[in-house]
């Protein structure tokens, strides 16, 4: 089993994913989007499914980016053929981009742990089968995504609306982040410091990075069988979500 992983940023890897698709057989295809020469595959027919990753531009970028442009060329291919298709962050926002939905900055920017609640859609999908109906997620974002015509809205938060939906039964997108462990975090509390600091003040890094800590001890079961049900998502062994979720 092959699959197209699509890297933005170098801080902004696979973490968790990395060993989870290992351990399954999956044969990893990373490519680093933003690296000049090393290009983009044309088309999907090799792949089993494609995972794109977040990075800190915008799925708008595309004047800056160009790139950009051709990932969603991609995931119109995916949605054809109808691929197994994840977007984390940026992914999830250039997939609702792709599939025709407005992304922009949301009212406020989202960094740290903030709970997500599954919407009666998200409680009936696979992908998030047997996990509570609320739960920690880590964020660090400042812009969000409108819903696809179609798709359906499978959990929530408060202070951003749309955190995660799926397109037919084969595309979804998460803007929070399943992949992320400690000290994955804690290098992006480095790299994006003064980010951070013009969010929270001066102490928001350690903070943050107790709360990382703290969630890392007591979610341990939430976060394995969330990555195992998108290992068998992708790997088309269910679905993302019900066919006729209503």
């Amino acid at each position: 089993m092959r699959i197209l992983i699509i890297q933005h940023d170098p801080a902004e890897g696979l973490g968790l994913l990395e060993e989870t698709l290992l351990q399954k057989g999956w044969e990893l295809d990373i490519r680093m989007a933003h690296i000049s020469g090393n290009n983009l595959p044309q088309q999907l027919n090799s792949y089993r499914a494609m995972l794109i990753l977040g990075g800190p531009m915008g799925a708008y970028e595309e004047p800056v980016y160009p790139y950009l442009k051709h990932i969603q060329g991609l995931v119109h291919k995916a949605n054809k053929h109808q691929l197994p298709t994840l977007g984390i962050c940026l992914g999830a926002q250039l997939i609702a981009q792709a599939l025709g939905a407005y992304v922009g900055p949301n009212p406020v920017k989202e960094i740290g742990w903030y709970q997500v609640e599954l919407t009666l859609a998200g409680r009936q999908s696979f992908l998030f089968k047997e996990l509570p109906n609320s739960f920690p997620v880590f964020q660090w974002h400042g812009d969000t995504f409108a819903l696809p015509e179609g798709a359906f809205l499978l959990a929530q938060g408060k202070t951003c609306i749309n955190q995660a939906f799926v397109y037919g039964d084969h595309i979804c997108a998460l803007q929070f982040h399943p992949e992320v462990y400690p000290s994955m975090i804690f290098n992006w509390t480095q790299i994006y410091h003064s980010e951070l600091e013009d969010f929270g003040g001066s102490t928001e890094k350690q903070v943050l990075q107790n709360r990382t800590l703290s969630n890392w001890n007591s979610m341990g079961s939430v976060r394995e069988k969330l990555l195992q049900n998108i290992e068998e998502a992708l790997r088309g062994q269910t679905p993302f979500a019900l066919s006729a979720i209503s």
